[in-house]
Parts: C-alpha cells; sequence; structure tokens
C-alpha cells in the first residue's frame, strides 16, 4: 500500500473525467502531477500541484481548475476535506479511517509494507569498496561499504534487479609492492630481518603472510632473484588479502555477488576490444593535449597520444588511453571495465567512490556514454572522509595496519549494527564525525540507540499484552477495531507511518539510503512522543483493560515496529528487541 500513489492516482481519474467532461482539454500532460505533504502540517495531509501545472497547457486559470478538481475529490469517502489555497495549490485532509487503513496494511504486509515495484526488475550493477587487494580495509572504505550496501538493499527493496560487485585492482604495481612487502615478511619467518623500505607496506597485517609463505616454499625463495619469485608471491599475497578483505566486510554484514578481476579483463582482451569499439565511433584518434590549466608543470613535455574524444561526451578534455611509449594508461583498463558491464547487459551502472576520485567522474560517465550508445546512465556516488574520535580526542591509528584505522578496529570497539546505522547517518557526499563515545550512548542525541529503543519498546509492548492474557498476535491485530485509534497524536503516528512507502521511491530514485535514517529516527521520535503521553494521560497506553481497545493501540505500535524493522533492515541493521 501506497497511500500518496493512490490519492495521486485518485487525482488522475478526477483529472481524466474532467477532460471527459470537457472541463479540460485533451492531450495534457500529467506526468509532473504530484501529491505531497504540505510544507505546513495545519494546511492539511497532502497536497497536489495539479493545477498550477496543467493551467498554462490548459490555457485556463489555476484556481479555476483546482475548484472543479476540489469538487470531484470531495466526493470520494477518502477526502474528508478538498480546500483551494493562494493561486490554485488543493489542500487534502484524509478521512481518520484511511490513517486507520494503514496500520491495517501495515500489519497484513508485515516487512514488505513499503516494497516497491518502481524498479520494474531493471538490471542495476552497483560498484562498491574496491578497494586495493594491498592490506585491510581502512575506516573510508568502510563508510563506502555501508553506503554502497545500503544502498543495493534499497534498490531491491524498490523492485529494482540489483548485483553487488567489487573491482579488484590486481594488474596495477601496487600488487608488486605488495609482492614485495611480503617477500620482506617471508623473509621474516626465515630468520632474517625484514628490510621495509619506504614505498613498502609497514603493516602487522602482512607477517602472517610471509609465514604462510614459509610454510609453502619453505626456505627455496630466499636465494633466487626477483624476476623468480615475484609473480608466485603477488599471486599468493593477493589471494591472502582478498580473504582478509572478505572476512573485513563479512563483519560489517556485507556480501558481494560479483568480483571482477583487472588482470582478468586485461588478459581477455578487452582493452583492445573496447578501444576497437570507440574508434569504429571516431572517438579515438592520435593528438596532444593542453598543458593544464594554471602553472605550467616543470616537467611538462608536449607529446602525442593516443586519447578518447571524451568531450564529445560531456568530458571538460580529452583523455589519455595509450601513452607514448605505447603502453596503457591507468584509464583503459576502467574503460574495459565498464565495456564489460555494460556487455554483461546492466541497464543502470552506480559506482561508490571515495572523494579522491572526484576526478574521475566525468571521465567514465563519457565513457559509458559512448560504450553504450547513451543507453546506460552510470551514476558515481564520492563518499567523503570519516574523522574518528575517542575521549574528545582524534582516535589514533592502529599499529596493525601500519598507517590507518582499519574497519576492524571500528566494528570492534563499536559493533556492525552501530557501524553501520552512523554511517548513514550523513548524506554520502558531507564529511562524518564518528565518536566512538557519543554512538554508544543512551540518549535521544545517538540516532541509533533512539531508533533501536523505539522497537525495543513495541516488542515490550507486545510481551505486556502476553503478560494481561491479551492476544497480540500481527492477525488478531489486523482484525481488531482499529476506530479506536482516533486521538491526535495517534493519527500522527499513523500519518508517519503512510509515509514510508513514498520516501522508499524518493530515496530509491535519488540513490540516498540516509533519507532511510533520518526517516527511522522522525519515526522512533513519534513513537516515543506517544509513549511518553501516555504516562499523563492513560488513554494513549497501549495495554488498557478493555482487551479490544487494547488490540487497536498495540496495532498502531506494532505497526511502526513493522517499519523500523524493514527500514533497519534496508541499512542492514538487526532490529533490538530488548535494551540492557
Amino acid at each position: 500500500m501506497n497511500l500518496f500513489a493512490d490519492i495521486r492516482a485518485l487525482v488522475i481519474d478526477s483529472l481524466t473525467a474532467m477532460v471527459a467532461a470537457g472541463e479540460l482539454p485533451d492531450g495534457l500532460d500529467m506526468a509532473n502531477v504530484a501529491v505531497e505533504p504540505p510544507r505546513d502540517a495545519a494546511h492539511g495531509d497532502m497536497a497536489t500541484n495539479a493545477a498550477m501545472v496543467l493551467a498554462k497547457p490548459a490555457g485556463l486559470q489555476p484556481r479555476a481548475i483546482a475548484e472543479k478538481l476540489a469538487a470531484r475529490l470531495g466526493a470520494d469517502d477518502r477526502i474528508a476535506m478538498a480546500e483551494v489555497a493562494g493561486p490554485g495549490f488543493l489542500n487534502l485532509r484524509l478521512d481518520p479511517a484511511v490513517w486507520q487503513g494503514v496500520v491495517k496494511a501495515a500489519l497484513a504486509e508485515g516487512r514488505d509494507f513499503g516494497r516497491s515495484d518502481m524498479g520494474k526488475g531493471v538490471k542495476v550493477n552497483v560498484e562498491f569498496v574496491s578497494a586495493n587487494p594491498t592490506g585491510p580495509m581502512h575506516v573510508g572504505h568502510t563508510r563506502g561499504a555501508v553506503f554502497g550496501d545500503a544502498l543495493a538493499a534499497l534498490l531491491d527493496f524498490a523492485g529494482y534487479g540489483v548485483t553487488r560487485e567489487y573491482y579488484i585492482n590486481d594488474a596495477g604495481a601496487q600488487v608488486d609492492v605488495l609482492a614485495r612487502s611480503a617477500y620482506e615478511r617471508y623473509r621474516e619467518a626465515n630468520g632474517l630481518s625484514p628490510e621495509i623500505a619506504e614505498g613498502l607496506y609497514p603493516g602487522d597485517y602482512l607477517i602472517p603472510v610471509g609465514e604462510a609463505l614459509k610454510a609453502n616454499y619453505g626456505d627455496s625463495l630466499l636465494d633466487k632473484p626477483e624476476a623468480d619469485w615475484l609473480a608466485d608471491v603477488r599471486e599468493f599475497a593477493t589471494d591472502a588479502m582478498l580473504k582478509m578483505i572478505r572476512e573485513d566486510l563479512a563483519l560489517l554484514g556485507v556480501t558481494m555477488d560479483v568480483f571482477s578481476s583487472e588482470k582478468a579483463i586485461t588478459a581477455s582482451g578487452r582493452i583492445e576490444e573496447a578501444i576497437e569499439a570507440l574508434r569504429g565511433m571516431g572517438l579515438i584518434y592520435e593528438g596532444t593535449l593542453e598543458p593544464p590549466k594554471g602553472k605550467l608543470p616543470e616537467d611538462w613535455e608536449e607529446r602525442e597520444q593516443t586519447l578518447f574524444r571524451s568531450t564529445a561526451h560531456g568530458d571538460d578534455v580529452d583523455r589519455p588511453v595509450k601513452k607514448s611509449d605505447g603502453s596503457w594508461t591507468y584509464f583503459a583498463p576502467d574503460i574495459a571495465y565498464h565495456w564489460d558491464k555494460v556487455h554483461r547487459g546492466f541497464d543502470q551502472l552506480i559506482n561508490v567512490f571515495g572523494a579522491d576520485h572526484g576526478g574521475y567522474v566525468k571521465r567514465l560517465k563519457a565513457v559509458v556514454s559512448a560504450l553504450s550508445n547513451g543507453r546506460v546512465p552510470l551514476d558515481i556516488k564520492l563518499t567523503q572522509l570519516v574523522k574518528l574520535y575517542k575521549n574528545g580526542e582524534p582516535f589514533k591509528m592502529s599499529k596493525r595496519a601500519g598507517t590507518f584505522v582499519t574497519l576492524r578496529d571500528v566494528v570492534e570497539r563499536a559493533g556492525a549494527d552501530v557501524t553501520r546505522f552512523v554511517m548513514l547517518t550523513r548524506k554520502n557526499d558531507a564529511p562524518l564525525d564518528f565518536d566512538f563515545d557519543k554512538v554508544l550512548e543512551q540518549s535521544k542525541d545517538n540516532p541509533v540507540f533512539y531508533v533501536q529503543y523505539a522497537h525495543a519498546r513495541v516488542c515490550s509492548v507486545i510481551r505486556k499484552a502476553g503478560e494481561a492474557g491479551i492476544a497480540a498476535d500481527d492477525a488478531t491485530l489486523g482484525a481488531a477495531d482499529l476506530s479506536q485509534i482516533s486521538h491526535e497524536a495517534e493519527i500522527g503516528l499513523a500519518k508517519k507511518i503512510a509515509e514510508w512507502p513514498r520516501l522508499v521511491e524518493i530515496a530509491a530514485r535519488g540513490h540516498e539510503p540516509h533519507r532511510v535514517a533520518f526517516y527511522l529516527y522522525e519515526l522512533a521520535s513519534d513513537l516515543h512522543a506517544l509513549w511518553n503521553r501516555g504516562n499523563e494521560d492513560t488513554s494513549l497506553r497501549f495495554v488498557q483493560e478493555d482487551a479490544g481497545v487494547s488490540q487497536a493501540k498495540i496495532a498502531l505500535a506494532r505497526s511502526a515496529g513493522v517499519v523500523i524493522s524493514a527500514g533497519l533492515g534496508i541499512l542492514g541493521v538487526t532490529p533490538a528487541e530488548e535494551m540492557r
């Protein structure tokens, strides 16, 4: 049930009837007709812009359209009031039975309440994390992992066919550095002093890799030149790092559907295939680039390169794909990878990158536009930095990682549920402060606790009902006389519950899972407010002496719990049944 969609359908039907009656001309585009909550709740429950958006194409005054539309809407049993405001906005107030029906629907549909078919099975690839396989994941990866996983869950809930994907950067120079770093730990495992030169990875996490190399190779690699052991150690160390990354992701509750290897894509000839496809479109040419704007770098040298004409697809400058020495640039494997994704039949692509990848946005969008002939949109979401605090001070770096705080550090101190929720309390492109003390405190200022506490209170109500001998299963609650839900505070909570299906679609359309976290906090606030009013007005308490009255009021609380549970499910957070 999506009440806002239902009332919009009523508005569209009424406008269609007006066309049939000659009150509006044929051929009007009603796509931009919306039904939304009014800016001021005092004006009603919903508002529609129908008269405002149709007035000009219809050649009529907005108020004239709004008054005729109001008369038709007022004839529907769900509409208690339809009032024209200002130049032609139409405010609607719904009958209380409508809000009571929302409670019934939430109980009947359970955690599927709010689930949408908006996506219509469109195939979406969400690529996120994609950390270099050179060490444990750090806190920046944590935010990207949570955001990407929640976005994928949100899109799934909204009816899209979602694939979660991790791109393994296992073909660049960084994996050679990993191999050399692991080799030093292998030497250490064989009783020699490791030589962790500048540029190598110093973290203790490579000590077990060195020990595993010794268990596998003994001391046979010690006297060999690098050329003899580099490839084997690189593969061995990369596999070990990927195992560690999978374990880190599992700590956070993240499971990928696909791991794509840069090395495998490069070896498959995809780079050459993609470049030739672009060449066939007239988008690859030999040329020189202008020097960067501003101060000319001292090492700038004008030289002919193989370039992708990305400016033809919205980029600021054309991009090199092959260096003057004939080797591929870093951009070339990215082209091949996105060519591969397009060929796998995805209808939409979403990449989640760290803030330091902002320079890649336009070039990647350009190449996907070119390779898909504009068919496949690419949305790139950048996640901003996370600053960690403990006791009011910046959280110290991890010795195990060598240079950064790891995902494991964060999850082991705060827990996966807290970590995930907090990472979604800011929009992805806004910086986030993560204070270990604040995220674990039990107060309204801690959104994780506040939402979990609301769900725990609902569970407590169900337990108290059972102790009082009142049946409180969903089927019984759904069959209760819900007209008992009539107080403004109760109706207010039901109204907030009714917003959930609309919120899901808005958040999914905008690729904004943080909206779910914000909404859950607001819903929890309304539930807590009703609970607190019950301390003063006993008629508002959920458990009453009369079983029938209790069941109606418990139905309201339970429906809020259903939505909180569904929302937390999207965020990847386990709902709390009791607080300790």
